[in-house]
């Protein structure tokens, strides 16, 4: 199956734990199970990323949006993360309440639906582990799904310990910690993203390294107004101006071609565009663009 075709699926199966999930968290009234149904909201929404990412990659750029669509997955990132992070904190407040005020649980409901929960995540995961070795958006919702898991079984042991020795307070503690899980997430989404729409340096590239990097090539001379950002993650893009030397100018179509090759390979820097000067040529400054 191709990776869109796995990543649906498994989004499909992700929502449905998320309705299963949070109409069992009513009925049963355990704050566990709608806190891990926030999870797999957080999760259903990390997969509508990675598949809105995949869908967004093959649309062509137009005229006006030169650089295709690729931003809208970033801005969906941070929306996003934001409302999860809202999520995260409403379940802080409400495990604070059931602190105070230990709720009435009808645990056989919440292991029951904890167990559906648990197996099909086991489902998804499976249909995701094959195709998560090659591309980079589903190894994401693979491990999503892993962590969703997880928190799943973390769950069905809470239901057992409410059930056999009637410890209510296990339920507001797993509450806490899948809001924990959901807060990480959010976050690491809304950094992410705000990074990236702030035209920041790429995650791992240093702007010093790739100026060196640039140096080193044969007949460079200098750099400088060097920029490296991304587009979207994991396409990352560079403008700079660079002065050849002097007895090397009839070379600098050749220069400007191993940069460009060394920067691909070196750091996954698809877009450069670079401008090249010589001290002397000012009046017939060469631009070009790759």
């Amino acid at each position: 199956m191709d990776n869109r075709r796995v990543l649906t699926l498994a989004l499909l199966i992700t929502l449905l734990i998320f309705v299963v999930e949070l109409v069992g968290g009513f009925l049963s009234n355990s704050l566990a199970l709608l806190s891990d149904a926030g999870h797999m909201l957080t999760d259903s929404m990390a997969l509508a990323l990675a598949l809105l990412a995949s869908v967004f990659a093959a649309l062509p750029a137009t005229r006006k949006r030169t650089f295709g669509f690729y931003r809208l997955e970033i801005l969906s990132a941070l929306f996003n993360g934001s409302v999860l992070t809202i999520l995260a904190i409403f379940i802080f407040y409400q495990a604070y309440l059931r602190f105070l005020q230990p709720a009435a649980i009808r645990s056989d409901l919440m292991l029951m639906i904890a167990t559906i929960g648990f197996l099909a995540n086991i489902g998804a995961a499976v249909i995701l582990a094959g195709a998560s070795r090659e591309n980079l958006n589903v190894r994401g919702a693979f491990l999503h799904v892993l962590s969703d898991t997880a928190s799943s079984a973390s769950v069905i042991i809470g239901g057992i310990l409410i059930h056999f020795l009637g410890w209510s307070y296990v339920d507001p503690i797993l509450g806490l910690l899948i809001g924990i899980l959901i807060l990480r997430g959010a976050l690491g989404l809304v950094f992410d993203s705000v990074n990236i729409l702030l035209e920041a340096a790429p995650e791992g590239v240093s702007v010093e390294e790739v100026a060196g990097a640039i140096r080193e090539v044969d007949g460079v001379e200098d750099i400088h107004d060097l920029h490296v950002w991304a587009i979207t993650s994991g396409m990352n893009a560079a403008s700079a101006h660079i002065v050849i030397k002097e007895t090397e100018i009839k070379r600098a179509p050749a220069i400007l071609k191993e940069i460009n090759e060394k920067l691909r390979s070196k750091y996954k820097i698809a877009h450069s565009t670079f401008q090249t000067e010589c001290e002397s040529c000012t009046e017939e400054e060469h631009g070009h663009h790759h």
